[in-house]
């Protein structure tokens, strides 16, 4: 019978805590969150959740922290760095120490799927002798061991993007043909989310994946497939964890620090042998393709929720300018700053495309949709249906308006031939000097084509994105000027 819990929570600032943690409050639990640097973590949580300053690894200040603590989610985990086993070791000491003196009812914590039976990679190793550890003072345990972690952001997730985006034709070293038993997010956080209230209180360890067995071949061919991309892969006999953590270095420099343990973690089967889990708890995992296509829709959300100048520190200097990556999306952000009300700097957003044009070299705006019409796209004949009102959904030139906020902010997707996905966005914030603009161009490359394919219009993207920009601020001022009392302009939500 589910009841409302006190709850501590490690690891919150974590990809896997990070996303538990709203779904905890939403289940009417009460939070508490430990961390090192609460007055960092308070600016990012709930008012409701208890940040409590606490380091695992430092026995003396957990017990403020365990006090009046019905149940503790452990997601505490050394990835990188030499010593990281002695670190997981003392931290797993240090919690269920003081996890039985706060008299603590259930720990639970997620660790890594792995017969014992077999030899273990050091990190896997390490993952069971914590979920052991967290026994030794008879504090009840519950350890999921769960395999490949499927979900925008995760660790293996990101590894299979990196390869599978940036290399047309692979060698693949034969770990990457061991079966494993992928499990998605969502699935993993239900198991945790249920477990708070499971009944009894004997320590267990329960295997956890998804309803398909795949390995990490499989998985890089089904997320190519539902990203419409074509991949060779060639398989190698012989390469070493060393070799392959260079190799994963050298193409994704993100897990340089980290390839190698990595790689040795899934030198053998990661397979659910035991099915208890699915009995003992109501979650049924979904499988393969449905896991890749949640994290890549959850991808779009969180983007299309999220304002892209969030992404970006504004740093309130005329005309400033940045690139950056997003996820696997690629931005280029401009702004600058206008000494007009919001209403007047939005008024020439809300006029481009169409008769009006894009307020800066439109010869190479018409040579653009000229060569989209040549292979088969729509080129810029469409035009608009408005030249002052605009919808959700209405077509200007080759875009189309996604979002559209009155005055604040507008959204066009573009529906030219590009190698991927393109948008591009005009958002209007009010500042002490009047209104910033900010235009933020981005793209969703499609494999490498559409990486070259961003790099090489890089170059004409700074001519004309900056000139675009420099002509609505013009216009804005130009038009205020002429016109000191500015009204809002008609428009629709």
């Amino acid at each position: 019978m589910k009841t409302d819990r006190s709850i501590l929570l490690t690891g919150a600032t974590g990809y896997v805590g990070g996303r538990l943690l709203p779904q905890l409050l939403a289940a009417g639990h009460h939070v508490r969150c430990l961390t090192r640097h609460p007055e960092m973590l308070r600016e990012r949580v709930e008012p409701v959740v208890d940040v409590a300053a606490g380091d695992v690894l430092d026995r003396a200040s957990l017990d403020r922290a365990f006090a009046g603590i019905d149940t503790i989610i452990y997601l505490v985990h050394s990835m990188g760095g030499k010593n990281f086993i002695d670190a997981d070791r003392t931290a797993a000491e240090n919690t269920a120490a003081a996890a039985a003196f706060a008299r603590v009812r259930r720990i639970i914590y997620l660790g890594g799927l792995g017969d014992d039976k077999q030899a273990l990679s050091p990190h896997l190793k390490s993952r069971h002798e914590v979920g052991n550890l967290l026994k030794l003072t008879g504090v009840q345990v519950i350890e999921f061991r769960a395999s490949i972690i499927i979900g925008s952001g995760s660790l293996s997730f990101e590894l299979v993007r990196a390869l599978v985006e940036r290399l047309p034709i692979m060698v693949t070293p034969k770990w990457v043909s061991l079966p494993a038993q992928p499990v998605a997010i969502n699935d993993v956080l239900a198991y945790l989310l249920v477990a708070v209230d499971r009944d009894g209180d004997q320590s267990e360890i329960f295997e956890i994946g998804g309803s398909d067995v795949a390995s990490y071949q499989e998985i890089m061919k089904e997320y190519a497939r539902q990203r419409g991309l074509r991949r060779i892969m060639l398989p190698v006999p012989v390469l070493t964890p060393y070799l392959s953590s260079l190799w994963l270095g050298l193409v994704t420099p993100v897990f340089a620090r980290i390839g190698r343990k990595l790689v040795e973690s899934i030198r053998h089967s990661t397979i659910v042998t035991d099915s208890r889990a699915t009995d003992a708890f109501a979650v049924t995992p979904c499988g393969l393709r449905e896991a890749i296509a949640m994290a890549l829709r959850n991808e779009d959300q969180v983007f299309a929720a999220s304002r892209w100048s969030d992404a970006v520190s504004s740093t309130g200097a005329h005309g400033h300018s940045t690139s950056t990556r997003l996820g696997n999306r690629l931005l280029d952000r401009r702004d600058a700053v206008v000494a007009v009300p919001p209403v007047a700097a939005f008024a020439p957003i809300r006029r481009i495309g169409g008769a009006n044009g894009w307020y800066y070299a439109t010869f190479l705006w018409k040579l653009r949709g000229f060569l989209d019409l040549i292979v088969g796209g729509v080129g810029m004949r469409r035009g608009r249906c408005d030249p002052e009102r605009l919808r959700v959904g209405d077509v200007i030139d080759c875009w189309r308006v996604e979002r559209y906020e009155v005055d604040r902010l507008l959204r066009l997707r573009a529906e030219m031939q590009v190698w991927g996905r393109a948008w591009l966005e005009f958002e209007i914030q009010p500042c002490e000097e009047g209104s910033r603009i900010i235009q933020t161009a981005m793209f969703d490359p499609q494999g490498l084509s559409g990486l070259v394919y961003w790099y090489l219009v890089t170059p004409l993207h700074a001519i004309v994105f900056t000139g675009m920009l420099r002509g609505i601020a013009n216009a804005a001022q130009s038009h205020y000027d002429d016109a000191p009392a500015t009204k809002s302009a008609p428009g629709a939500k």
